[in-house]
């Protein structure tokens, strides 16, 4: 059976742009294919937060995908930060991808234009985590 991987940053609130691009294949292809999906609570420090409120947002992201028909009886489903396998993986990937794949990512380019003085590693890391 083939596999999908998919993930979401719990920087904010679902809404209805996150269910039409994402959230509502997540639960059509359920029934389809070996299913992972994940909160990723550690993507979403590449950027400026609160970290007060990350714990409440992935909370509350995790809910909302549930009732939205993400299913852990059709699909694994997690928390990014709380499988250190995830973290792990990221490390040998690291040492067999190259810095120049990742100098080409069009999300780095456009996230660290954003940013005036937080250019992160994590942020240029992104793509292999």
């Amino acid at each position: 059976m083939r596999t999908v991987f998919s993930g979401i940053q719990p920087s904010g609130e679902l809404h209805l742009g996150n269910y039409l691009g994402a959230v509502h294949n997540w639960v059509r292809l359920q029934d389809q294919y070996r299913c992972f999906y994940c909160i990723v609570d550690y993507h979403a420090i590449t950027q400026p937060y609160e970290p007060s409120e990350l714990s409440r947002k992935t909370i509350e992201m995790a809910t909302d995908l549930l009732a939205c028909g993400v299913d852990p009886e059709r699909s694994v489903f997690f928390v990014q930060s709380s499988v250190p396998e995830h973290t792990e993986l990221c490390w040998v990937f690291n040492t067999v991808t190259p810095v120049s794949f990742l100098e080409r990512m069009t999300q780095f380019k456009d996230k660290s234009a954003d940013q005036d003085k937080n250019v992160n590693m994590g942020l240029f890391d992104y793509p292999v985590l």
